[in-house]
């Protein structure tokens, strides 16, 4: 498993939790008619989830189990190899689904939504990193 790749992805996915974490304003209202700020937390959020998912890439290429087949299963990938709980799988599943619709727009983003996920589910991404962080830690 390449170490080096995971520490810099993870140094990428911090920096796109505390620029979430420092724009996302008090109020969903703000966020909901600001297209600076919507683009800053959306764009943040999508970065944060691939960072993840590419980690995840790595940490299963390493592994017996084959490559997953979509962005959610990789997340499944690693509770089965005990990387992660299945708790902060679904989560993270959850997230994939965020930036699907971001990224390709297939519904109108709800941007109480998106303040909700700033303020109590960007710490799945801290989690995620802190659970990835251990991840040849045992041998």
């Amino acid at each position: 498993m390449d170490r080096k790749l995971i520490d810099e992805k993870l140094e990428s996915l911090r920096r796109c939790v505390e620029r979430i974490r420092s724009r996302c304003p008090e109020q969903a209202s703000q966020l909901a008619s600001d297209p600076d700020l919507q683009d800053i937390v959306a764009l943040n959020l999508t970065r944060a989830v691939q960072i993840c998912v590419d980690i995840a890439a790595v940490v299963i290429s390493s592994s017996p189990l084959p490559a997953p087949d979509t962005m959610g299963a990789a997340f499944d990938a690693l509770a089965e190899l005990e990387v992660i709980d299945e708790g902060l799988a679904r989560q993270m599943k959850a997230a994939v689904g965020f930036r699907n619709i971001a990224v390709h727009s297939y519904q109108q983003i709800d941007w109480a939504i998106v303040h909700r996920l700033c303020g109590e589910n960007v710490n799945d991404f801290r989690r995620f990193a802190s659970e990835i962080s251990r991840v040849g830690d045992e041998s």
